[in-house]
């Protein structure tokens, strides 16, 4: 399952510019840090900036901060956020009257995928998400400060939902139907109806915000590179001395498995 794993997660990032969680209802918290799996493409998490023993570290370098003052920030509630990767193709749902499922003709989301024989193609659905993100500013340009994150990836922000479906096709062409139903009950969640039961469909539902299937990550911005910056005056927040994190693998086959003959020039 890594390289699937890897796989889904390559293709979501090439879309979005973010990462992707492929086991969603664990949680991935804003100012997590830690370094990315390179067999799984999961980031495995060393710590957490709000952790009572990381604000020691954040004293050797800056007395007067104190991230209990600046706790992560919560956007509004968005609408549905849908993601296919290229090769993917959305129809809508045809109910020709075989189709007998309470609450379909008022889903929030339903569908039809059709995915292209012979690669792999992703699908990432999340209902309603909101995002939880570090405050702008003095956060982000006191932790540039702190020696022991130059080698880690940090969590900037979040995407969170009480609803989500992730797929990986299995190149054969295969055509999934979804859909995100409700009984009309605001006291109890809406739930998904899917025609197909394969092993790389993954969804859930809750009535709370506890599905985490996107995130963002950051890293330092190398010193040389700062140096070389056009501006030679530092952005007065600082949010500019972290860039985002790409990828740790070679390039990959519709497998999942690194293709040394795709290999180009990575930045670090």
């Amino acid at each position: 399952m890594g390289n699937a794993a890897r796989k889904f997660v390559d293709l979501i990032r090439q879309s979005t510019a973010k990462w992707a969680n492929w086991d969603p209802p664990i949680p991935i918290p804003v100012g997590a840090y830690g370094r990315l799996n390179t067999e799984t493409g999961e980031l495995d998490i060393e710590g957490n900036i709000y952790d009572p023993e990381f604000q020691v570290l954040l004293d050797k370098v800056d007395g007067q901060l104190k991230l209990a003052d600046y706790r992560p920030q919560i956007g509004a509630v968005e609408g549905d956020f849908i993601v296919c990767t290229m090769g993917v193709r959305k129809n809508d749902l045809k109910n020709d009257g075989e189709i007998n499922v309470a609450g379909l003709a008022q889903a929030s989301i339903k569908g039809e995928w059709q995915f292209q024989r012979g690669k792999r193609g992703a699908l990432l659905i999340m209902h309603n998400p909101r995002q939880e993100y570090l405050p702008r500013g003095r956060v982000l340009e006191t932790l540039y400060k702190v020696p022991e994150l130059k080698d880690m990836h940090i969590v900037n922000s979040i995407f969170k939902c009480p609803a989500y479906t992730i797929y990986l096709s299995d190149k054969s062409g295969e055509k999934i139907s979804l859909a995100l139903t409700s009984n009309g009950n605001a006291n109890e969640p809406s739930q998904w109806w899917s025609d197909t039961n394969v092993s790389l469909l993954r969804k859930g539902h809750n009535k709370d915000y506890m599905f985490t299937p996107l995130y963002g990550l950051k890293r330092k911005l190398p010193l040389i590179r700062r140096l070389m910056r056009d501006s030679p005056v530092p952005d007065p927040e600082g949010d500019d001395f972290w860039v985002d994190v790409h990828v740790p693998w070679d390039p990959l086959d519709e497998d999942g498995d690194e293709d040394y003959s795709l290999e180009v020039r990575r930045d670090f």
